[in-house]
């Protein structure tokens, strides 16, 4: 009797430990769970510090802007105190200044003293000024006023600047003013045409 009641409790103690062993077989290892989680960790601080860093890049750019381009409106202002200097200069003819008296010359002197000065103060603000005499015209940085007939020079080059331009940074504070040759010389045919030319004569 009693070596049954114990191979009844064996048995039924079995079937019943089976299913703990394979729950226990079947829930993760404390060491992969921590991995998983370091793992995890890592990755959101690696994502954070990009972004901390892609902030601090975006900050710097930002700064760099405002001191740079933020003096943009006063500059466009001053713009026209140097063209108004430009203005009287230009007035005084050559002849002028070479029979001029001695205070004439000072006052010119003067007064291209003081664009030089203005010019200086603006590029030491990040403001250039441009003269784009002979360059190839460029409608982002010059403003067309007219055309001149001109075949010394190629087509859609600039003859003339009416009104300098003038850059901040990378960005065109004021386009120059200018005007710009057409009709000059057509490109030169190349050998190829040349012989194509040639043969067509011959057949004829």
């Amino acid at each position: 009797m009693t070596g049954e009641t114990a191979r009844t409790e064996d048995e039924a103690a079995g079937p019943a430990g089976q299913p703990e062993t394979a729950a226990a077989a079947s829930d993760p290892k404390p060491s992969t769970s921590l991995d998983r989680e370091l793992a995890e960790m890592k990755d959101r601080l690696l994502r954070t510090l990009a972004e901390m860093e892609n902030l601090r890049k975006r900050t710097e750019r930002e700064v760099t802007d405002s001191r740079l381009y933020g003096v943009a409106s006063f500059a466009r202002d001053v713009l026209g105190v140097a063209d108004n200097i430009r203005r009287a200069l230009d007035a005084v003819p050559p002849e002028a200044r070479a029979h001029a008296n001695a205070g004439m010359k000072a006052l010119v002197d003067g007064v291209e003293l003081t664009e030089r000065e203005l010019l200086k103060a603006l590029e030491k603000n990040g403001v250039r000024q441009f003269t784009p005499h002979g360059e190839k015209f460029d409608p982002n940085v010059h403003q067309a006023m007219y055309e001149v007939p001109d075949p010394s020079v190629p087509a859609g080059s600039i003859v003339q600047v009416m009104q300098p331009g003038y850059m901040i940074g990378e960005r065109v504070l004021r386009p120059a003013l200018v005007a710009v040759a057409k009709g000059g010389p057509k490109p030169a045919p190349n050998a190829a045409s040349g012989n194509d030319n040639k043969a067509a004569v011959q057949d004829s």
